[in-house]
């Protein structure tokens, strides 16, 4: 939620400042050795929203196969199983495809302690 401060300033949910990256799709299509596509990430009961990542076909394949949430990690340029390291994994209930085929949304339930 964006609310506006006295000073006619926005904010941003929990105070922060409202800095909206509008490059980094740009930036990912320019450093990522892979292509990718985003990949909204929702809690199936809850229906948050817990965040927004990216899949190659490696990390769409793994997650379809395995039921565990996989990503394509655009900073290290490597696949990224979520929870692989905390033990706090992303079980996936559906994988959903948009309209135009350019997104993906990963219902999912957390297992462990948080996503």
């Amino acid at each position: 939620m964006v609310t506006r401060r006295e000073d006619g300033s926005k904010r941003l949910e929990e105070g922060n400042d409202l800095l909206l990256d509008f490059d980094k799709l740009k930036q990912i299509a320019q450093l990522s050795s892979e292509a990718v596509l985003p990949v909204a990430v929702q809690d199936v009961d809850t229906k948050e929203v817990l965040f927004i990542a990216y899949a190659n076909r490696d990390a769409l394949e793994y997650t379809l196969a395995h039921g565990i949430a996989a990503f394509w990690s655009t900073s290290r340029n490597e696949l990224w199983i979520k929870g692989a390291t905390s033990g706090d994994t992303l079980e996936v209930a559906e994988v959903r495809v948009n309209c135009e085929q350019n997104s993906l949304l990963y219902l999912v339930r957390p297992l462990g302690e948080g996503a």
